[in-house]
């Protein structure tokens, strides 16, 4: 996973709306969105390392990883990222933080997105930082919370002016701000250590090319009176939509 918006208390409507792409190598194997029986959870697997870059528990949790881009990266083999997002759909501990602090090393850089759909947080693993989200949109990428790269504020803008717009919001509209592929001017690319040419690629909110782009996008929107609705897109690597699904949280774990 490598973008995230959310908008907390934005919409009247709408308390929460959460907006993520996940980028990936097209090579890596993916199977799409789906209910896992043995644990009780909504997500998409990641079938190389078997954990997962988003979901949502049939308790309420949710959870969504991207990855912290800096380089160089410790060359020694650590633990796939993918498993904290099912530690943290599953956890049952007071102190999800001191958790998530005792076993970052084991891991390279990332954020973490956790908690229940009324209250989230966000654990920074490289400044070992946690922050409870506080109402507004924010946005979370391959650094900082609400960092200013580019495609950051671009797409914390869009959902911005599409809540203001929309009394009744229209999902078409937030897949249209997740699939926009305007790349970022060259002054004012972000410097994380990768080539400019990588730079200029990674800097879309959309990121299209023939070995490493957008795979999915999801939409969850929370309303006021609890109902949660997901939608999920793959792509191929051309961007093209190849999926399309839709789940209800109420009745998807019957």
């Amino acid at each position: 996973m490598c973008i995230l918006f959310i908008a907390i208390e934005q919409h009247p409507k709408y308390p929460l709306i959460i907006c993520a792409n996940r980028d990936e190598f097209h090579q890596r194997p993916t199977q799409a969105m789906h209910v896992w029986q043995e644990s009780n959870i909504l997500a998409g697997k990641d079938l190389q390392a078997g954990g997962t870059w988003l979901g949502l528990s049939s308790t309420g949790k949710f959870a969504a990883l991207t990855n912290f881009r800096k380089l160089p990266l410790s060359e020694a083999p650590k633990k796939s990222r993918g498993d904290l997002v099912l530690q943290a759909l599953a956890d049952t501990k007071i102190n999800m933080t001191a958790e998530l602090a005792q076993q970052a090393s084991q891991y390279h850089g990332f954020n973490l997105i956790y908690g229940s759909l009324k209250q989230l947080y966000c654990y920074d693993s490289v400044n070992n930082q946690s922050h409870q989200l506080s109402d507004g949109v924010h946005s979370i990428c391959n650094g900082a919370l609400d960092d200013i790269w580019p495609k950051m504020a671009r797409g914390e803008k869009l959902l911005s002016e599409t809540i203001r717009s929309q009394k009744n919001l229209s999902i078409e509209a937030l897949f249209d701000l997740m699939t926009n592929d305007k790349q970022a001017l060259p002054h004012l690319l972000p410097e994380t250590g990768l080539d400019e040419e990588w730079e200029q690629l990674l800097s879309a909110i959309f990121i299209k090319s023939p070995t490493y782009g957008t795979r999915t996008t999801t939409i969850i929107t929370q309303d006021v009176e609890g109902n949660v609705e997901t939608y999920d897109r793959s792509y191929a690597p051309s961007g093209e939509c190849i999926t399309k699904q839709q789940f209800n949280l109420a009745t998807v774990f019957d």
